[in-house]
């Protein structure tokens, strides 16, 4: 493992993006038994198991640079989380799931595959292949959807891309303006990531009923955004969701 110092504004980026890993993992084992279908439970269940371990390799690098291993993994406040907003409630029916999973899981990788970090590419490498699958069975999810439930998944859009927008980070940080492009610590700054994201889903609608005419497209403004959480405004994960991540009622069953 490289001895490098990270700047205080890499290690929140990552941290980001591994708060957003545990939240993934955490949502994906809930729906991991409402699903419309065994293979959508099979396959929630499998991703979880795939973010959590996500979340512990990129821990350790985290721990590398200072962070304290259980505060990474829950033993903190639930607005001291910088997940993506759109993981702090997922209420309603499958569609409100898919549409508040599909972007996250793809704006949180976006940020990871963005890293240049040289001993972390081969950990990334391992991870694209688990990413590939999660990310193809959101956007056949999302097809499907678009068929059949198209003012539906409009509706949620309109809330849950702007969120993931924000998470990913504000437009203005261009090849000039972005730092952490600006030091060489990812290699590709947050406008052109954020562009990669936007067209992914335009074209992936085109041709069906499925209108992004009311997504705020622009958002986050820099001077809105908090960059550490990466989002506008407060909010966070409830306390139960806090709970359940912590393990606090079977905190007595652990096997040393």
């Amino acid at each position: 493992m490289s001895d490098e110092k990270w700047s205080d504004e890499a290690v929140d980026f990552v941290q980001a993006i591994v708060d957003t890993k545990l939240i993934l993992g955490h949502r994906y084992a809930q729906w991991s038994l409402s699903g419309p279908s065994l293979e959508d439970n099979i396959g929630g269940a499998s991703a979880s198991q795939e973010e959590i371990g996500h979340v512990r390799q990129l821990a350790s690098r985290l721990q590398a640079q200072g962070r304290d291993l259980e505060w990474i993994h829950g033993a903190r406040e639930a607005d001291e989380f910088a997940n993506a907003a759109c993981l702090d409630r997922i209420e309603g029916e499958w569609a409100s799931y898919i549409a508040a999973i599909a972007p996250t899981d793809r704006a949180a990788w976006y940020l990871l595959d963005a890293l240049n970090v040289a001993d972390m590419e081969g950990m990334i490498t391992k991870m694209g292949q688990d990413e590939y699958f999660h990310l193809e069975y959101h956007d056949a999810r999302l097809e499907t959807l678009a068929e059949t439930h198209p003012s539906t998944l409009a509706e949620i859009f309109a809330m849950t891309l702007p969120q993931a927008l924000s998470f990913i980070g504000p437009a203005a940080y261009d090849a000039e303006s972005d730092p952490l492009y600006g030091e060489s610590f990812t290699d590709r700054p947050i406008a052109e990531i954020r562009t990669a994201f936007v067209e992914h889903y335009r074209e992936l609608f085109a041709g069906t009923d499925v209108s992004l005419n009311d997504v705020d497209f622009d958002r986050p403004s820099l001077n809105e955004w908090d960059k550490t959480r990466r989002r506008v405004g407060g909010g966070s994960i409830s306390d139960t969701d806090l709970r359940q991540i912590r393990g606090t009622e079977n905190e007595l069953f652990i096997i040393n």
